[in-house]
């Protein structure tokens, strides 16, 4: 029998079975959040999500110490993003970036706005906004996942849809209100 707590220990295919049906369960939702903190950048956000579960997936044998896997594996999510933000790396692109045609309607055209002004803001903000507001986390559920104090969430978020409301300006508010 495995040690649990051996470093080395491999997930057995028991764990490896409960892992893939955590990924079933959880998988869309992660990617989802994940294109919410990248700004619809689908390539990345799948970069993402398949980082967060080789992650998981190394510590799946020993997850009775990891309390919520759920939530776990949300953090991890969040932390990775926020690490690629800040490699240098991680804002060159190596072609121009062409835009998806959408389909034309006026909350087509809201998300696009959110989502590219959302992209405009410091991960660390985003990560906040994506959470608390796309998420529906709780500010201390947001504190927790994100390593930051209940109050630099609140102070964070204030600031952040600040910042939301001057970069989108008067034109914006009176389209999406229409």
């Amino acid at each position: 029998m495995r040690s649990l707590s051996s470093p080395t220990a491999q997930p057995s295919a028991l764990d490896a079975e409960d892992f893939q049906a955590f990924v079933l369960s959880r998988g869309t939702h992660l990617y989802r959040t994940a294109c919410l903190l990248t700004g619809g950048d689908s390539h990345l956000a799948e970069d993402l999500v398949q980082e967060t579960l080789g992650r998981m997936f190394a510590k799946w044998g020993r997850r009775g110490r990891i309390e919520n896997p759920a939530a776990y594996a949300q953090s991890v999510l969040v932390n990775a993003f926020i690490a690629t933000r800040r490699r240098k790396s991680s804002a060159e692109l190596p072609t121009p970036r062409f835009e998806d045609d959408p389909a034309r309607g006026r909350d087509e055209e809201l998300r696009l706005t959110l989502l590219a002004e959302l992209g405009r803001l410091e991960a660390r903000d985003r990560a906040v906004l994506v959470l608390r507001y796309w998420e529906d986390h709780s500010v201390e559920e947001t504190a927790r996942m994100l390593g930051l104090s209940v109050s630099a969430v609140k102070s964070r978020s204030s600031r952040a849809l600040a910042r939301l409301r001057e970069q989108l300006g008067a034109d914006f508010l009176t389209f999406a209100e229409s």
